[in-house]
């Protein structure tokens, strides 16, 4: 019997200990832990969302686009012996400075396919035959001077050496690129001329008219 009433009072104090403890003010963990926004749907903050791994992947992504448009575009990508010329002045300075190298002149648009098409295998060709010197001419920068050497299609090749001037002019495709290759073995040998190229003396004159502007046709 005095084994019961123990037991009962032993009851009491721990059921009255528990009342205290409902009965005093919670605390900032207890609250946290019995509040209803800890069992709730809503999202989460926006501190936490900031350590997503989509945000990260979406910064990769963002970091890898910047990457690539960093890349040259393809008339830019030049073989060694090859120039690029900006303006009239340029080419009459490189045409100067060959001497009596065969010259190969290339006049293209960025945003003709076939100038793009044919570009990878004249690159190949300028790496095969380093005694060559190529100049590239963007039509739409230099139309003036396009216009007085009379390229109204493109792409458009000028063959030139030294003293002798302009050996050969035409328009040529990928799919017709044994032109240049033949044109190559024609005026490709050594031989021996004095002084400044001929028949590009009426680039450093003004033309006595101005004419309509027009753009260059794709072959």
């Amino acid at each position: 019997m005095a084994h019961v009433d123990a037991v009962r009072l032993q009851f009491r104090l721990s059921f009255s200990s528990f009342s205290a403890t409902l009965s005093s003010p919670p605390s900032n963990t207890a609250k946290t832990l019995f509040s209803p926004l800890a069992y709730s749907s809503a999202p989460p903050p926006a501190t936490a969302l900031a350590f997503s791994p989509r945000k990260h992947l979406l910064s990769f992504k963002v970091c890898a686009t910047v990457a690539e448009t960093g890349q040259p575009k393809w008339w830019e990508k030049n073989a060694p012996n090859m120039i690029d010329i900006h303006s009239t002045q340029e080419f009459l300075s490189a045409m100067s400075q060959a001497g009596d190298k065969l010259v190969i002149v290339e006049f293209y648009g960025t945003w003709c396919a076939s100038c793009r098409a044919l570009y990878p295998k004249l690159c190949r060709t300028a790496e095969e035959h380093p005694e060559i010197l190529f100049l590239k001419v963007n039509f739409d920068e230099n139309k003036p001077m396009c216009k007085r050497l009379n390229v109204k299609v493109l792409p458009y090749f000028h063959f030139y050496r030294g003293a002798e001037g302009q050996l050969e002019s035409f328009s040529c495709s990928l799919a017709k690129f044994q032109k240049i290759k033949d044109a190559i073995g024609t005026h490709n040998t050594a031989r021996c001329s004095i002084g400044p190229p001929v028949n590009i003396g009426d680039l450093l004159t003004e033309p006595s008219s101005v004419t309509k502007d027009r753009s260059a046709e794709s072959v």
